[in-house]
């Protein structure tokens, strides 16, 4: 969510590309998180406009390319136009927490041609909430917009490489890359997907539970590690707190309850912060459900439903608590069976 120091930081950003010279280079390191952390809105938008429609869009389970197509044409730095206010070539190193390392919605692509429009925009805000979900000077600015009224944000054929070249420099596969290594180091066998964990928390997590009983079968040596990673989203329909990581984290336990065999699994943030908490994620096990019934906790389900997945794994010490790492590539999972 962007803050007064965001929007402090996004002019002071665009400030930087205002005052570079021809001859120059605007040398611009990008990460995840950037939507949030540089935030100039445009006029009429204010922040607070800002921040009630990325609230809404998380809590429907907007996806990231969803979520930063809207805060794009909400905005005088995201989709390009960081770039476009240098005078001097820009050159970006980028972090990828995107799946697909899409460089146009990594940080909302603010050095880089945005191939989506205001129409695009507006498609979004009525498929997650429509004309009442939203602040009324945010629907009618991107109305505008996709009437042809207000000038786009720059497209890729405005913005040639000479004037903005960038480069993905790390990104989910580095996080499995190093997971890989340490477990092939501590003598498991180690399978990697490369396909990515999408789509909401919940079914992702049902679907890989299927994915690792079908690769325990093919794959008879142990100890087995299988890394994956990628990018979840929840829709918030209860009071409870937690993340997509912990949400995953419950749904897969939940779908292995009675599996055999002595297995663990863990789902965290890279940055580790998962959701709106001091977690990284959660760690599940064959014990799971066994340790939470000893503690007194309702069925895992009724704690799904309230999206109140922090407090199940504070309750059992299964809460996995880094604090922030200072990058971020996404979320990385990681299945150890025995």
């Amino acid at each position: 969510m962007p803050t007064r120091d965001s929007e402090l930081a996004g002019r002071r950003a665009l400030a930087l590309a205002q005052a570079t010279e021809v001859g120059g280079t605007f040398l611009v390191l990008l990460s995840g998180g950037a939507s949030a952390l540089m935030s100039v809105p445009v006029p009429p938008i204010t922040l607070e406009d800002k921040q009630r429609t990325t609230e809404r869009l998380l809590l429907n389970g907007a996806n990231i390319q969803q979520l930063n197509t809207v805060r794009k044409h909400l905005s005088a730095i995201k989709g390009g136009q960081l770039a476009a206010a240098s005078a001097a070539p820009t050159r970006t190193l980028a972090i990828s927490d995107v799946v697909g390392d899409d460089l146009s919605v990594i940080g909302s692509g603010p050095t880089v041609g945005d191939p989506s429009t205001f129409r695009d925009a507006y498609d979004v805000l009525m498929r997650f909430g429509g004309h009442a979900g939203f602040p009324e000077h945010v629907i009618a600015h991107i109305r505008r917009g996709a009437e042809g009224d207000l000038l786009d944000t720059p497209k890729p054929n405005a913005l040639p490489e000479s004037q903005s070249h960038a480069t993905v420099i790390a990104g989910r596969r580095t996080a499995m890359t190093g997971a890989h290594d340490e477990a092939a180091s501590l003598g498991f066998t180690v399978m990697t997907l490369d396909a990515p964990i999408v789509g909401q928390a919940r079914a992702a997590a049902a679907m890989h539970a299927e994915r690792v009983r079908r690769l325990a079968r093919e794959e008879a040596r142990r100890p087995l590690c299988i890394v994956s990673s990628g990018e979840t989203t929840v829709h918030v329909t209860g009071a409870g707190k937690g993340g997509r990581n912990q949400e995953f984290a419950l749904a897969l336990s939940a779908s292995l309850v009675g599996w055999p065999g002595a297995w663990m699994a863990a789902s965290v943030g890279t940055d580790g912060v998962d959701g709106p908490t001091d977690a990284a994620g959660a760690v599940v096990d064959a014990g799971t459900d066994v340790r939470a019934s000893a503690a007194g906790l309702a069925p895992a389900r009724e704690f799904l439903d309230a999206n109140n997945t922090y407090e199940y794994f504070s309750a059992i010490g299964d809460l996995i608590q880094t604090g922030p790492t200072g990058t971020n590539v996404g979320d990385l999972q990681v299945f150890l069976l025995a």
